[in-house]
């Protein structure tokens, strides 16, 4: 059986850890030349032991502008074009309305939004005619969840942008696309810094919002994402995939 994604350039943001770390996974798998990202050197070395050894690990911080820029040339010089871009970097703070700072909100919206968007605008030359960009949002973008004003908001805004920039590049055979997990099982929870006992009480409380009452998967998003990136979805534009248990429909 052909591989899905054999002789297609890819890059992956925030490609260290969970979903993203999983999708640079079955990208490999299914054929394509893979670069990443990942803010920290020591996530990308510890990255770079479970994926094939052309993969391409580059540090990134999402957030910030000219490093976007700086990215987009040094693909350019190891990729003969980009077949496959899926935006996955993000920050999931999340707090109380009266928590929030200005430093703290230019932080999300910076890398959840800003960078992202600066990105995709210098990778333009390099995205070939059939190029496939996949932007991650979120199922909290259809929802009221308390705390997750400014992250959701930045959810939201990428979705956006799938309909926007599909509108807008559709001339040149890009499409966009949004991919928005609901909660997953992934490191994102130690993020909050929780004792053990509060991390295991809030993983199932979350469980009790998912109305199939569990956590999806790293390798359930990836294979929703290999299916974004290849050309079984070549029909899809502008649209979001929700893969996310039921939460934004029932």
């Amino acid at each position: 059986m052909a591989l899905r994604l054999q002789n297609k350039y890819a890059l992956i943001t925030g490609g260290t850890a969970g979903i993203g770390l999983e999708t640079a996974k079955q990208f490999c798998l299914e054929g394509a030349t893979v670069a990443i990202t990942g803010r920290s050197e020591k996530g990308l070395e510890k990255a770079k032991g479970e994926l094939a050894k052309d993969t391409l690990l580059i540090q990134n911080d999402s957030s910030n502008v000219p490093q976007q820029n700086h990215l987009a040339e040094e693909i350019k010089t190891v990729f003969p074009r980009l077949d496959i871009l899926y935006i996955n970097a993000g920050d999931v703070t999340h707090k109380l309305l009266d928590e929030w700072d200005e430093e703290s909100f230019d932080r999300v919206i910076n890398t959840n939004l800003k960078g992202p968007f600066f990105l995709i605008r210098s990778l333009l030359p390099l995205l070939s005619d059939l190029a496939s960009i996949i932007l991650c949002g979120s199922v909290s973008a259809q929802i009221g969840l308390p705390q997750s004003s400014v992250y959701s908001a930045s959810k939201a805004a990428l979705i956006s942008l799938a309909r926007t920039l599909s509108g807008e590049l559709k001339h040149l055979g890009i499409r966009v696309n949004a991919l928005s997990p609901g909660p997953t099982q992934t490191d994102a929870f130690d993020k909050f810094g929780l004792p053990e006992k509060e991390q295991i009480a809030l993983i199932n409380q979350v469980k009790e919002l998912v109305p199939m009452k569990r956590l999806g998967t790293p390798l359930e998003l990836a294979k929703a994402a290999v299916f974004l990136a290849s050309d079984e979805s070549a029909y899809m534009l502008g649209s979001e995939l929700l893969i996310d248990g039921g939460v934004g429909n029932l």
